[in-house]
């Protein structure tokens, strides 16, 4: 919780930060783009006329630019304004845990679908920042076509090299243990910025690199429980229980409302928790 109050009092409030990314899209047309990707995720569902609910999606954003892309693996919310995405959301079976799609054959890639500007790998060149992934590679190892679309830049944002490579990897594979363990479990992840002082950008495009990260993740196995975890754009050593955090506190950093389609009650109780042990 130390990390968490500090990352907080970096971003400031989400107020500020919500205004800093301006230019909402109508909230009429965001919530039809959202709930177009509940309709029927698999073709049983649409047999069936029972629309499968994605209990990993976000609530629309009204307050800041947003392109909802539909992936195999993910859905990202994109900012044309920030070059990268609001979140991205996807659920993570045991059987897409493993798989034989290999990393070492994709390269990162613009994303034709994006509405006007984005970003491209030659803003990266240079900057000191990895492309780094918001859905993992390693979570889309079940599927060809899900591991090339991990690599496209609405999954990606400027991200320090050391976190990258130990505390957010580590994350990572945290997350494919509990989805062993406990079946499957819902995530969604984004980047944080900060409302003080001038916003730092990489390449041409401008891409905006953030202060911290998030990661949300839902267990809807037995009795539902839910956890979050920021942690800072930096390469310095940061403790996974220093990271946890409840989603309400995630949700008060970013203006962002995580797992609406649970029940109310549910959502409220399981949302107020930060406790790593239950996991």
């Amino acid at each position: 919780m130390r990390l968490f109050s500090k990352t907080l009092s970096v971003a400031l409030t989400a107020t500020l930060l919500l205004t800093a990314c301006g230019d909402a899209r109508s909230g009429t047309a965001q919530q039809a783009a959202v709930s177009g990707l509940y309709d029927a995720e698999s073709a049983a569902a649409r047999q069936s006329q029972k629309p499968a609910v994605m209990y990993e999606l976000p609530a629309p954003l009204t307050d800041r630019p947003e392109q909802i892309l539909k992936r195999r693996g993910y859905t990202t919310s994109y900012n044309s304004k920030t070059k990268n995405p609001n979140w991205v959301a996807w659920h993570l079976t045991k059987a897409h845990t493993n798989g034989s799609a290999r990393r070492s054959d994709e390269q990162f890639t613009e994303d034709e679908e994006v509405k006007g500007a984005r970003a491209t790998d030659r803003d990266y060149y240079n900057s000191r920042y990895d492309r780094g992934h918001m859905c993992p590679a390693g979570d889309n190892k079940w599927d060809k076509t899900a591991m090339e679309q991990s690599f496209l830049f609405t999954n990606i944002c400027p991200q320090n090299h050391g976190l990258n490579k130990y505390e957010w990897n580590d994350l990572e594979i945290q997350c494919r243990s509990w989805a062993r363990e406990y079946g499957a479990i819902d995530i969604v992840c984004g980047p944080v910025y900060s409302a003080q002082g001038e916003q730092k950008t990489i390449g041409r495009n401008k891409v905006w690199v953030p202060v911290a990260f998030f990661k949300v993740i839902l267990c809807r196995s037995g009795s539902p429980k839910a956890i979050g975890f920021v942690y800072r754009n930096e390469g310095k050593k940061q403790k996974l229980a220093e990271a946890a955090c409840s989603v309400d506190e995630v949700e008060a950093l970013t203006g962002i409302d995580f797992f609406p389609a649970l029940d109310d009650k549910t959502e409220q109780r399981i949302e107020k928790e930060a406790d790593l042990s239950k996991w």
